[in-house]
């Protein structure tokens, strides 16, 4: 059974926490890694604040998992892994036992994959850190990106690509074939019909240009 540290006590932290309470078997949540001070000590959903994100060197034998999320702030999981500069194996990866899937397909370190996901098929990639929120669908040969975000009720069609840390509002779909540019965003209830490229903002049915994303990653790729 493998210790686990939470970094992010928000929405998507504790969606992360009843995730791992799933399998009781597998995973003990120890604690949430917080850097808003006011936070320390306090009981989320039953488990505690139990420092800083710099505090994970207290903890040298627990797993991480990162689990910020939020449109106005979408590169957190990249910015907070470069931060901590741990090895990969450092990083536990955390899917729902009510997510489904063939054999087969590749889910990378770090990836949260929560209650309701399905995968259809094995040809289907799935990157380092990303967030797949409730209800996302992967249809056949998609790949999902490292740091990427896909919101609840995302719908990728066959063949679709999602670039590294865009981030994919709740209920979007994206045409089969198409290709969302690193660090894109795209708005809740878009319909997406064509390439988006890096570092912009699209929304609507069909989704339209906005303007380009203020987020620091928007125009750049890059590994752990």
């Amino acid at each position: 059974m493998a210790q686990v540290l939470i970094v992010g006590s928000g929405g998507l932290g504790r969606e992360t926490l009843a995730a791992l309470r799933e399998s009781p078997e597998r995973f003990e949540p120890i604690g949430f890694l917080d850097d808003d001070p006011g936070r320390r000590g306090i009981l989320v959903d039953g488990l505690p604040v139990v420092g800083t994100v710099d505090e994970v060197t207290e903890y040298p034998e627990a797993q991480v998992i990162l689990a910020t999320a939020s449109p106005s702030s979408y590169g957190s999981r990249r910015r907070i892994a470069r931060r901590l500069d741990l090895p990969a194996w450092r990083y536990t990866t955390v899917v729902h036992p009510r997510a489904s899937g063939p054999p087969g397909v590749a889910i990378s370190q770090g990836a949260v994959i929560l209650a309701g996901c399905v995968a259809t098929a094995p040809s289907i990639e799935i990157g380092a850190h990303s967030v797949l929120m409730p209800g996302v669908i992967l249809t056949h040969d998609c790949t999902v990106g490292a740091f990427a975000t896909l919101g609840a009720g995302v719908l990728l069609a066959g063949g679709t690509n999602i670039g590294e840390g865009a981030y994919l509002g709740s209920g979007s779909m994206i045409r089969e074939g198409v290709s969302i540019g690193p660090w894109a965003l795209i708005g809740m209830g878009s319909v997406v019909l064509h390439d988006i490229p890096p570092g912009e903002v699209w929304a609507g049915n069909p989704a339209r240009y906005l303007r380009d994303s203020d987020e620091e990653y928007a125009t750049t790729e890059g590994q752990l």
